[in-house]
């Protein structure tokens, strides 16, 4: 695995590679777009260090197991351990936050819900984590004051804001770190807006985080 976590300038961070811990089910117009049946407990599920690679690489899709589809994320990289925190307690343990596309088969996610399997394969394949550079905690004031965006071949796809989010950022960590132990390196992905959709070879994509950076990619032919 040649990954490596970056800041947004394309800088090394000396904090490893870890596991992906993923929410889902967290903005109510996705829920709505899924037609998806909700409970009150959070929807958690994991993505093995092998899914991460870098999002400004061309982007490398599984062939021949149905759609692909794009879910545009809030990442949030760990660096100091959380273990039974409380809200309080979660973000002076955050280093910073990126973008995330969470890859996802969704005909093998959708045959495997029907069969009431879990759906680790869809969504923890290898290179299914692409992430962008990090930006520092100490610029963001407010993890819930953010927008961001995806385009695909020009046309808007998802746009989101952190404010509309079921559960905060820190509420997830807390709720994490009743299960899982965070540690150094790991990655949390906070959710998806609507707008979840199919990608193609040959799709180029933009990705925009607030002010803070653009990362233009594409989709290997």
């Amino acid at each position: 695995m040649n990954y490596h976590h970056l800041d947004q300038h394309g800088q090394p961070i000396a904090l490893p590679p870890g596991k992906v811990l993923c929410i889902g089910q967290n903005y109510q117009d996705h829920i709505a777009e899924m037609n998806s049946k909700t409970a009150p407990e959070a929807l958690f599920f994991m993505k093995a260090s092998t899914a991460l690679c870098h999002l400004q690489q061309p982007l490398l899709l599984p062939q021949g197991q149905g759609e692909v589809h794009n879910e545009t994320e809030l990442a949030v990289l760990i660096q100091s351990p959380l273990s039974k925190a409380s809200e309080d307690e979660t973000l002076s343990a955050v280093w910073g936050y990126g973008l995330a596309l969470d890859l996802t088969l969704r005909d093998v996610q959708k045959r495997l819900k029907e069969l009431g399997r879990p759906w680790d394969i869809a969504k923890g394949f290898d290179r299914a984590c692409p992430v962008s550079g990090f930006v520092a905690a100490a610029h963001i004031a407010d993890p819930q004051q953010l927008e961001f965006s995806l385009q695909v071949n020009g046309q808007p796809r998802q746009a989101g804001h952190t404010g509309m989010m079921i559960r905060s950022v820190a509420r997830i960590l807390a709720e994490l770190s009743q299960h899982f132990t965070l540690l150094p390196g790991d990655l949390v992905l906070t959710g998806t807006p609507a707008g979840v959709g199919p990608l193609l070879p040959g799709d180029h994509l933009r990705i925009e985080l607030n002010d803070f950076f653009i990362v233009q990619t594409s989709v290997s032919a």
